[in-house]
């Protein structure tokens, strides 16, 4: 798979170049339409948002190959992982193994608020009522704090994951903030074929049937055949937290 850095050719036009954020997106789309995923990767970082920009990565089942493409261009860029206090032993050991081998410097373990729990989630079972507002407490509200000081934040959603993807966009503004999903058109074979040539190391739990991979509650292995987000919140309608509209 080709993931070549930029070139002079495809860096974007200063931000000044549009009157709004919308018109912002449009282009961005538009130019990077057909670049490689590094090449949006390193775009973003130093010529697009330069230090306005931080990766939210859960560590989960792909989180290594959007990583490792962080590292190629700044491994000083902000990585924000939302720890829930539920995730699987499994992901709090990926994220260690990732962050030694890409020796990030700003890791960035984000929290929930202490009294919001106490307040809604004493007993640490609002899963299981409430999911909804298990999410907002322990992932939407925290990471709307963090990105606080960001203008544009980059995500490991890809097309292929679910149907409602399929026409995920490689820019996107909500809530002010540009959204940048540098893996949007790659294929599960795609990504596949990028972890053998460079070499990642999966998460353990793919090995067990796991294809996306969430908090350990709402979590269970994928059928075959069936799309790789069936297994988070099953036998539901919740297909998202919240941070991500799809």
């Amino acid at each position: 798979m080709q993931l070549d850095p930029i070139t002079t050719d495809t860096i974007a036009s200063p931000l000044e170049s549009y009157p709004d954020q919308v018109s912002l997106v449009h282009g961005l789309n538009e130019r990077f339409a057909l670049s490689t995923p590094l090449e949006i990767v390193d775009a973003a970082i130093r010529e697009i948002f330069p230090r306005q920009i931080a990766l939210v990565s859960s560590f989960g089942a792909e989180s290594a190959l959007l990583l490792h493409l962080v590292a190629e261009v700044d491994r000083s860029l902000p990585i924000l992982f939302l720890d829930t206090g539920k995730h699987f032993d499994e992901t709090l050991m990926y994220r260690d193994i990732l962050a030694g081998r890409f020796d990030f410097s700003d890791l960035r373990s984000i929290e929930p608020d202490s009294a919001a729990l106490a307040k809604h989630d004493p007993d640490g079972t609002l899963w299981s009522t409430n999911p909804d507002l298990c999410c907002q407490l322990r992932k939407v509200d925290p990471l709307e704090r963090a990105l606080s000081p960001f203008s544009a934040w980059i995500t490991g959603r890809k097309r292929y994951q679910n149907k409602l993807r399929a026409t995920l966009p490689i820019f996107e503004s909500l809530a002010g903030r540009v959204k940048v999903n540098p893996l949007a058109r790659l294929n599960a074979a795609e990504i596949e074929a990028a972890f053998k040539e460079f070499k990642l190391p999966q998460h353990p739990l793919v090995y067990d049937g796991f294809k996306s991979i969430g908090c350990k509650p709402c979590t269970i292995r994928v059928a075959d055949g069936a799309d790789a987000r069936s297994g988070r919140w099953a036998g539901s309608e919740k297909t998202e937290c919240g941070i991500h509209r799809n």
